[in-house]
């Protein structure tokens, strides 16, 4: 876990606690933030704290963002940001989004999301305002069911990506592991959900068949958290918190470098033509090059997750998205309890304003 700065904040009753002072944050993997949550996020932005529940343990801690240099947003509708974007630019703190953008509609799987062609659309006005690399598509997860077969995956996938080729520069995908799931499994059975599990044949075919599709538009195609070793059809492994995405987007952020161990240098012109970049350079451009001096792989998460250390700060059971094949619900009445209380109390210390 990562050893973040601690801090004295006080709170707007008062007291004074101490809070963690995170410089990645993550909001989140445990529910939707930007969909439901963003004028929530936003004023805690503002205001300069937040609390959070550990799920664990039931003990609330505090979190502080006078340190925060950068954002990584996760959603299936983040077109709430909108209208914030221009909050994080006055604040000086960067973000890029990982967008779930699947298409389930026939099948009712995500019965909460918006229709199909206006989160593409959403995507395309994130680009817009973002720039292009700052909004990664994710298809995930890729579940088959009696009535969704490979076939159908990859039709649906290139229906989305002959619209969003020239918007993005990634598709990240994982393959349904519903059985290590307690919560995936039982919430689609209790939907009557008759899903089948991957089998690694299965994954190498879809594999196989993606990479031929990515022919026309060339996305850098990546897994999530997946075992299966896919690289020879060019499927690398992901970093979904990725410190190289914050390095080529806030370089100049010298308290990010600082915290990412990373050294910016200048490419150097001689008589003698450019001087050597080092092999594992990360290049700004033609004229500059980021060397990292650090592992910043967070060893707490799974152990085929390659993300680097965040804080995230949404917390479970309260995405009323209430998605068939949801992990971060234990079950959808809880859920809908939870973002009604919400409602009640829509800028409180916690997301559900307790």
């Amino acid at each position: 876990m990562a050893s973040w700065a601690k801090v004295q904040i006080q709170r707007e009753n008062g007291e004074r606690v101490e809070a963690q002072a995170p410089i990645i944050i993550s909001a989140s993997r445990s529910t939707d933030i930007p969909a439901f949550y963003a004028d929530w996020f936003f004023h805690r932005l503002k205001v300069g704290y937040s609390a959070w529940t550990n799920p664990f343990n039931g003990v609330k801690s505090y979190v502080s963002y006078q340190n925060t240099r950068f954002i990584v947003f996760w959603s299936k509708n983040p077109e709430p940001l909108l209208p914030h974007l221009n909050e994080l630019k006055d604040l000086g703190i960067h973000c890029y989004i990982q967008y779930t953008l699947n298409d389930y509609v026939t099948e009712g799987l995500e019965k909460n999301v918006p229709p199909l062609e206006q989160r593409i659309d959403t995507f395309k006005q994130l680009v817009s305002k973002l720039g292009k690399g700052r909004v990664i598509w994710r298809f995930d997860p890729l579940i088959l069911t009696d009535g969704i077969s490979i076939d159908d995956l990859l039709g649906k996938i290139e229906y989305i990506g002959d619209q969003l080729a020239s918007y993005s520069e990634k598709l990240v995908f994982s393959y349904a592991d519903i059985a290590a799931y307690k919560k995936v499994k039982s919430n689609l059975e209790k939907s009557q959900v008759n899903y089948s599990e991957w089998t690694v044949p299965q994954m190498e075919e879809f594999a196989r068949r993606l990479s031929e599709l990515n022919r026309k538009w060339h996305l850098q195609l990546a897994t999530c958290g997946e075992q299966i070793d896919i690289e020879r059809y060019g499927i690398q492994h992901n970093h979904c918190v990725d410190d190289e995405l914050m390095i080529r987007f806030a370089h100049s952020d010298k308290d990010l470098m600082k915290f990412l161990g990373v050294e910016i240098h200048e490419v150097e012109n001689s008589l003698f033509g450019t001087e050597p970049i080092p092999e594992n350079a990360i290049m700004l451009g033609e004229t500059l090059y980021a060397i990292k001096r650090k592992d910043n792989r967070d060893k707490g998460q799974r152990q085929f997750c390659g993300c680097m250390v965040s804080k995230d700060i949404g917390e479970y059971n309260t995405c009323p998205h209430l998605c068939e094949y949801c992990y971060a619900n234990a079950s959808k009445e809880i859920a809908v309890r939870n973002w009604n209380e919400h409602k009640n109390n829509k800028l409180g210390e916690t997301i559900m304003g307790r």
